[in-house]
């Protein structure tokens, strides 16, 4: 299997630490970026698509965050849908969040992927890698 790239956008600090690991013990990832706030990966993306560099793979995203939460950052990077449709990147929501329209919410948008509860496991980052 190709190595992916990924992004975490995650405002937590031991969540990151511990998805490090986990992408470190699953050596399918060769590329790891780390955002605290979605405006932070936003502005992240613009300069990528300015410099015509690669989008990553795979982005697990938070929904709850300072500065700009995840359904902020989906409604954001609406405009970029084309770039990321052509690169086939995959969005996820990576959540504590146990609300219901959260997960319907998720459902109903098209650019994202799929929905996972956290903690996430090494078994979710392996399923959504291939």
């Amino acid at each position: 299997m190709k190595k992916k790239s990924i992004w975490i956008i995650d405002d937590d600090s031991i969540f990151k630490i511990i998805v490090k690991k986990l992408i470190s013990k699953a050596e399918i990832f060769e590329n790891v970026e780390i955002f605290s706030n979605g405006e932070e990966a936003f502005l992240a993306i613009k300069d990528v698509l300015n410099k015509k560099e690669q989008l990553p793979d795979i982005i697990l995203l938070d929904i709850e965050m300072p500065i700009m939460d995840g359904w902020t950052f989906m409604s954001e990077i609406s405009v970029f849908k084309q770039n990321f449709e052509e690169k086939k990147t995959s969005i996820f929501i990576s959540s504590s969040s146990i609300a219901i329209d959260d997960k319907l919410k998720a459902e109903k948008n098209t650019c994202i992927k799929g929905f996972l509860s956290k903690p996430i496991t090494l078994n979710d980052l392996i399923k959504i890698a291939s």
